[in-house]
């Protein structure tokens, strides 16, 4: 299904061109445009789900078996020292783009790159609360 004004929609019709470093039946892996470090790629499934809460658990699981495969390649290419696997979801996660699509970015020592957060803490009992009725939606 595609979506007439989302850019990785035409992306994957070819409506707007790609540096395509890897297509299947089901995904499109391209360079990023707009890179945070050289190699940074984006895995898109040719479906368009908007985020991670429309993606089904089985195209799921084959984005991320790609994503291993991918990350082994830039790793042997780039001889990064590591590797951050990025999926936004909602625009105060940082999602700009309203298809579901997986960053893998190559890292390496000294780069400018920056990915964090300040660490919370739970009050008493506020974890196991949590964790229950999170388990329980399960």
């Amino acid at each position: 299904m595609k979506k007439q004004d989302c850019i990785f929609c035409k992306i994957i019709s070819g409506e707007i061109p790609s540096a395509t470093i890897y297509e299947n039946s089901k995904f499109k892996v391209i360079m990023d445009i707009a890179p945070a470090n050289k190699g940074h790629v984006l895995i898109l499934p040719k479906e368009h789900f908007d985020n991670i809460y429309d993606i089904d658990t089985a195209t799921a699981g084959q984005l991320f078996e790609l994503a291993a495969l991918v990350a082994r390649a830039l790793k042997t290419v780039l001889d990064c020292d590591g590797m951050n696997i990025l999926q936004n979801n909602g625009t105060v996660a940082g999602q700009t783009v309203f298809h579901f699509h997986m960053h893998i970015i190559p890292r390496y020592e000294g780069d400018t790159v920056s990915m964090g957060w300040k660490e919370l803490s739970y009050g008493d009992g506020e974890m196991e609360q949590l964790r229950e009725a999170i388990r329980k939606e399960l």
